[in-house]
């Protein structure tokens, strides 16, 4: 197969028009068949519930070419089970598993040319499942029909830099999401409540935010839209709260500190413990996992990286998630899928 005339190795973390998307439509009670499609634009009725009343998730995951030049996915079984969940927190029909494994399988095989060689510096397929309600409802109410639409863009590194060490600053005053809200799934509307805070943070010099708790403004919740971590001794330390997204790339980094002999613990994290912090770290599948070089929180920069340089624990996370991702190393936990 003859790739897309692109510099793979410098790809850029931005929609890029690839070949064809897939899409599956829910009405009067069952999915179709799904079709493959050229077109990019969406047509809908101006009273749709995804335009008025935020019925709209989503979902990201990556796909990456082997050494033998095959394409495999990562845990997207997690994938489709967090945006059932999502779905059904907001009302809407969830997908079925077969039906999301069997979209993102089609748009990658109809997009092959655009999976990244084997050794792009980072690069991968990046694949965005996003479903709409779309019957048209003036009154707060449920959608009865639903859009679901895969589509996928090359990517490089979230970070231009890559793995290399942020600088995150705490918010004190915005909150993305609220504990009994909808922060710990996948809607549209939590990003854009996190625009405000990102953009200003941006301005002042750093990378992303820090958010606290919604309460007490007493605990760490996430990164802006990734999930926190910290290496204090031989503990791997990440925050509890029900205002967060569950990571799969978080679940799958837990797994693999625990096999290395790290403890791993799931629990509230006080913001007065950034001056233990040994290590700290970012996590998602966009940016897989970010080192943290500090954290600022009003007058005071907590340090965690020496000379600019991710410390030693996070590194290897970093380096065995990479592995199983790329096919560089065993799967031992059957994270990885095949798209024959």
């Amino acid at each position: 197969m003859e790739r897309a005339n692109l510099d793979f190795a410098n790809l850029p973390f931005s929609y890029m028009d690839t070949d064809a998307n897939v899409r599956y439509r829910f009405k009067d009670g069952k999915w179709d068949e799904g079709e493959v499609t050229t077109d990019r634009t969406i047509t809908m009725h101006m009273a749709s519930t995804c335009l008025h009343y935020g019925q709209e998730i989503f979902e990201g995951l990556k796909v990456f070419a082997r050494p033998d030049g095959k394409f495999q996915t990562f845990r997207l079984d997690e994938n489709a089970k967090r945006f059932q969940r999502s779905a059904k927190k907001i009302l809407m029909e969830p997908v079925p598993v077969d039906i999301f494994r069997d979209a993102v399988h089609r748009a990658v095989k109809a997009n092959g040319r655009f999976v990244p060689p084997y050794g792009s510096a980072g690069a991968s397929l990046y694949v965005r499942p996003f479903l709409m309600g779309v019957s048209a409802q003036v009154g707060v109410t449920p959608s009865t029909e639903y859009l679901f639409v895969v589509f996928v863009t090359p990517v490089g590194p979230y970070y231009k830099a890559g793995f290399t060490p942020v600088k995150l600053v705490v918010e004190e005053e915005i909150h993305r999401a609220v504990p009994g809200g909808l922060g710990d799934v996948k809607v549209g509307g939590n990003y854009a409540a996190s625009m405000r805070a990102t953009k200003a943070a941006k301005a002042k010099g750093f990378s992303e935010v820090l958010y606290l708790d919604a309460k007490e403004d007493k605990y760490i919740d996430e990164s802006g839209s990734s999930n926190f971590f910290a290496i204090i001794g031989d503990r791997f330390v990440t925050p509890a709260s029900e205002s967060i997204l569950p990571s799969i790339t978080r679940l799958s980094v837990a797994q693999i500190a625990e096999d290395m002999g790290l403890k791993v613990e799931h629990r509230p994290v006080a913001l007065d413990e950034l001056a233990t912090f040994d290590e700290a770290g970012c996590l998602g599948t966009a940016a897989v996992i970010t080192p943290v070089e500090s954290v600022t929180h009003r007058d005071k920069e907590y340090v965690y990286c020496k000379d600019g340089k991710a410390g030693p624990i996070v590194t290897k996370l970093y380096e065995k998630l990479c592995a199983i991702q790329m096919g560089d190393a065993e799967d031992p936990y059957g994270w990885i899928e095949a798209i024959d």
